[in-house]
């Protein structure tokens, strides 16, 4: 198994997950080895071999070198693109810088598709295999606060959707999971409210089931999904009036 970003809330939460159920060799992808290290010891007490990469995934070549590389030798059954940042519009709404966009759809577009399009050739070869892409339920209607992060969560979304479709026939599974808000430091620092805010460890329980079961879309909690997914439905006008009755300004 192969994590990008496995030092936030769900990436050491899924590595953690998939030690306890047994996996016998883990990839770890983080920016931070300091914040890697007790992540490592963790999987490696639950009888994982974990092997670490230390490096920023706006390094697309490096990135995807990695994963070619992974494929050779350890050959990973499931790669989870993972690693997201996300930006807001300031405290008085002055907007996202361009920097800030620009690094934004690097990583979060760009390093995701970077490790699902290094994945797919050994996987095609073999004729299975699973990748995941993580989108978010911000991918259903954009959020005032955050526009590029939707942006980008839905690019990915939408992606991942049609890769599936694509990758079927020759055996290689791809699933986009789409979570609500999930405790980790990235979702803390998210203006606005929270609703339904899951635990990291509850919501990697539900995705490696929904992996298990090749779900196409593993999108959580119901609520809030059910309600996002009806205010992408709806006429623009309409869902903003919602969003602000929410507190979504």
């Amino acid at each position: 198994m192969l994590i990008t970003g496995a030092s936030g809330g769900i990436g050491s939460a899924l590595a953690l997950e998939y030690a306890r159920a047994g996996t016998a060799v883990l990839l770890l992808h983080g920016r931070d080895e300091a914040k890697l290290a007790p992540l490592v010891r963790q999987c490696e007490a639950l009888g994982a071999r974990v092997s670490v990469a230390v490096f920023d995934v706006r390094d697309h070549d490096t990135l995807r070198r990695w994963i070619e590389e992974a494929s050779e030798t350890d050959a990973p059954d499931l790669v989870v693109a993972n690693a997201g940042v996300n930006i807001n519009t300031g405290e008085e709404h002055a907007g996202e810088s361009w920097e800030d966009m620009h690094r934004l759809f690097d990583v979060n577009v760009k390093a995701a598709l970077a490790t699902a399009h290094a994945a797919m050739p050994a996987m095609r070869a073999r004729r299975s295999g699973q990748i995941v892409l993580i989108s978010s339920l911000a991918a259903w209607r954009g959020l005032p606060e955050t526009p590029s992060y939707c942006a980008s969560k839905a690019a990915v979304k939408a992606y991942g959707e049609a890769m599936r479709d694509l990758l079927a026939p020759e055996g290689v599974r791809i699933n986009v999971v789409m979570p609500g808000y999930v405790e980790s430091q990235m979702c803390f620092d998210m203006p606005g409210p929270k609703p339904f805010l899951w635990t990291a460890p509850k919501a990697a329980r539900v995705i490696r089931m929904g992996l298990r079961a090749n779900r196409a879309r593993i999108s959580f909690p119901f609520p809030l999904n059910l309600g996002c997914f009806l205010l992408a439905g709806i006429h623009p006008a309409v869902s903003g009036w919602i969003l602000t009755r929410f507190g979504y300004q």
